[in-house]
């Protein structure tokens, strides 16, 4: 049986690069910004949040938006995640996860959610998308004082193809940007995938269609094992949380659980939190929607980040209105 189905999810988490035309535009996405073009998202902000460049590159300005806590203090050191958006490596924006910020702000984390090149704005490849979700990483660890960040209590994070880029950063050796100080890590010490995509290469022994292995080149830019997380595993990843519905047809569930079951057998912490009848990007916050998903998903990585000792038992009413 278990044969069976991994032939079934190999063929489907294959193909997962040629969901672009078909990958998800979200609503709070579409409500809150209709135009996605370089120049607005460029000058995007929000509310209470600070925004700076944290790489330039061919005529792109990236920025990251953090969201800190209200009683943040000047010297303070405090851990941070860094959210990056979903779109299939084509299109998307840090509108995503600005609510996992403002919540995870109010829990006492600094919280950024982060724009990263795509083709649809840039014209750029998987490869380059993953080069940027390092650079963040390395600008929070190189910034950290600055910041007032704590350089070894540092989470990435994302959803779907932003997923992937989370765990890129965490497993991928290689696909670094140029020109940056390589001495400064670009992995983060842990890691919470949502519904990511984790296996974009066959497993061995297992079948795949030859066309779209070709199609998954052509779209990352490189052999697709390179920047197949689930290729990449090796003992000691970081820490990390998983959420995906088990009704998921655009990243199948039987790929996070190999993922997880992988990193287990190298001794790493990894907690796959299934959730039954829910399909892809089921986490969301959506506006004049149900919540309960966002606020379930959510309070599970808040218990995962108390167990880390990035966050306190006890929730403020901050955090508690944000998830009403």
């Amino acid at each position: 049986m278990r044969q069976i189905h991994l032939r079934a999810f190999v063929a489907f988490a294959v193909s997962f690069a040629l969901l672009v035309a078909a990958g998800p535009v979200f609503a709070q996405q579409r409500k809150a910004s209709k135009d996605k073009s370089k120049e607005a998202i460029e000058s995007l902000s929000f509310e209470g949040a600070r925004s700076e460049v944290y790489k330039e590159i061919d005529g792109a300005k990236l920025k990251a938006h953090l969201f800190y806590p209200a009683s943040y203090e000047e010297g303070q050191k405090l851990p941070a995640i860094v959210f990056f958006f979903g779109g299939g490596w084509r299109s998307g924006t840090p509108v995503q996860f600005e609510q996992h910020c403002r919540y995870l702000a109010a829990r006492g984390m600094i919280a950024i959610t982060a724009d990263y090149r795509v083709s649809s704005r840039h014209g750029v490849k998987a490869d380059a998308c993953v080069a940027d979700a390092k650079s963040a990483v390395r600008w929070m660890r190189n910034s950290a004082e600055r910041l007032g960040i704590d350089a070894d209590r540092i989470v990435a994070g994302g959803g779907s193809a932003g997923g992937h880029l989370a765990a890129c950063t965490g497993v991928v050796e290689g696909l670094e940007p140029s020109g940056e100080d390589m001495k400064i890590s670009s992995q983060p010490n842990a890691m919470a995938l949502f519904n990511p995509a984790l296996v974009l290469a066959p497993i061995e022994g297992q079948s795949v269609n030859e066309k779209k292995l070709v199609s998954i080149k052509e779209r990352t830019g490189v052999e697709p094992k390179e920047i197949s997380p689930y290729h990449q595993l090796a003992v000691g990843a970081p820490p990390a949380i998983i959420f995906h519905g088990e009704a998921d047809k655009t990243v199948p569930f039987e790929t996070a659980k190999v993922f997880a079951d992988k990193m287990k057998e190298n001794g790493d912490r990894c907690e796959l939190m299934a959730y039954p009848e829910q399909g892809h990007g089921f986490f969301n916050y959506r506006l004049g929607k149900s919540k309960e998903n966002f606020r379930r998903t959510v309070q599970a990585l808040d218990e995962f980040l108390v167990s880390l000792g990035y966050l306190d038992s006890e929730q403020s009413d901050a955090a508690k209105k944000i998830l009403k």
